[in-house]
């Protein structure tokens, strides 16, 4: 049985930081491509960034040179490192396999950018 449970976010100012922490349970992290999602109020869900099992990456151009994907196999751990932050950041962000998979959403965890 495969569980995703996110956690880290929370309310910051713009141009703060904060790191997303993604723990896989299930055979699924080792061998598969990991993304981060994140849905705003009123919008589709999108990827954000998304890394191989062998470490190769891909960003949104909406937050490349500001966020960091990275991932500790060994410790079935997915992580997101977000610097300058702005306020259209604000989102749930979810972890995922890439491409996603229905039944494998957790609940997010929510990143608030804001004065």
């Amino acid at each position: 049985q495969v569980q995703l449970v996110e956690s880290g976010g929370g309310l910051v100012q713009p141009g703060g930081s904060l790191r997303l922490s993604c723990k896989a349970s299930g055979n699924i992290f080792s061998i598969n491509t990991m993304g981060w999602y994140r849905q705003a109020p009123g919008k589709q869900r999108e990827l954000v960034a998304r890394i191989t099992s062998g470490g190769s990456t891909y960003y949104a151009d909406s937050v490349k040179g500001r966020f960091t994907i990275s991932r500790d196999n060994a410790k079935n751990t997915l992580y997101l490192q977000m610097n300058s932050l702005k306020p259209e950041d604000t989102a749930i962000y979810y972890c995922n396999t890439a491409p996603r998979a229905a039944g494998y959403w957790g609940r997010g965890t929510q990143v608030t950018v804001s004065s």
